[in-house]
């Protein structure tokens, strides 16, 4: 070897260290997380990190996640969203419709995953499932739809159920619609609605006193980010007041509730990390259509029912996916 190809040769290596120092550091993403629940529950936030990580997400290595969650007071969803986009994160996954609605108020431009929703065209939130348009995409529950349901199914297990009492927080946008399709399928099935409206969660005794006073058989619990954060202290009440429920999640079964129809809570938190990974890799919300569920579970707890005096029967608990005794 010439003395200039050694010299060249050895510039070269002492330069490529310098070279791969100079590499930029890899991309962090910022996902934040809006509720108007309490901190996270062991269900869907655990199954959204889940999802991402089976993506080849890592938190503290290529993302980090920035909570905020209003405790039950609706009223400061649009303060923490505000707090979601100052830091400037690089997607919001919201649960819940009053969640949304502040995060999508708050921003036009930074995309909106939604990990539980009802109806997202009723509320303003997307043009239509099919072509969302603008910054949000992700779950609809589809709950006006599934409320039929939900009471045929508690007429079968509780034929003499009548008067199905609705826990409801009129801060919810969501809340009038469903009600509103709630006493039309409760009419078609010769039951009657009575709507229980519930501020806060520390009206929920009173409430629920007034409820079992007003003669209700049942209670229709739907998923509510407030209600579900707080579904031990309802069922417990449920239970106090002898009072069965159907639910909109099998977590509030899991909690002493009787019966629920729903889809999986944590398989819709790991949807979101799906719209969530295709967002990051350069996906528009707009041009990913909103998902519905497909699949639905019946989850039946025998010992709320005994604990109620309640015989479910055989034929309807044949047809459950999974009973609690």
């Amino acid at each position: 070897m010439d003395r200039r190809a050694f010299l060249f040769g050895s510039l070269g290596a002492l330069a490529a260290p310098l070279v791969a120092e100079a590499q930029p550091a890899a991309k962090v993403y910022r996902i934040g997380v809006l509720t108007g629940g309490s901190r996270p529950s062991p269900t869907a936030p655990s199954s959204l990190r889940e999802g991402l990580r089976d993506l080849g997400w890592v938190e503290g290595k290529n993302i980090v996640f920035e909570g905020r969650y209003a405790e039950g007071k609706q009223e400061r969803l649009p303060e923490l969203a505000g707090e979601l986009i100052n830091l400037k994160v690089d997607v919001i996954v919201t649960f819940g419709t009053p969640a949304a609605l502040a995060a999508r108020k708050a921003t036009s431009t930074v995309p909106i995953v939604l990990g539980m929703i009802g109806d997202p065209v009723r509320v303003g939130l997307v043009t239509s499932l099919a072509r969302p348009g603008g910054n949000v995409t992700g779950n609809s529950l589809i709950a006006p739809e599934l409320g039929l349901k939900r009471l045929e199914l508690l007429k079968e297990a509780i034929p003499k159920a009548k008067r199905i009492g609705l826990p409801y927080d009129p801060a919810n946008p969501a809340a009038a619609a469903v009600r509103d399709d709630l006493e039309a399928a409760a009419r078609s099935l010769g039951m009657e609605l009575y709507p229980i409206e519930v501020r806060h969660p520390d009206q929920l005794e009173g409430t629920f006193a007034a409820a079992a006073n007003a003669g209700v058989d049942a209670l229709l619990l739907f998923s509510d980010p407030v209600f579900f954060s707080a579904r031990t202290r309802i069922m417990a009440l449920a239970l106090k007041h002898r009072l069965p429920s159907m639910s909109e999640g099998k977590e509030f079964v899991e909690a002493g509730g009787l019966i629920s129809y729903s889809p999986s809570i944590p398989a819709l938190a790991r949807r979101a990390a799906i719209f969530i990974d295709k967002i990051l890799r350069g996906a528009r919300p707009a041009d990913l259509p909103i998902e519905q569920p497909t699949t639905f579970e019946l989850v039946i707890n025998l010992t709320t029912a005994k604990a109620l005096g309640l015989t479910i029967p055989p034929a309807f608990l044949l047809r459950a996916d999974q009973v609690i005794d």
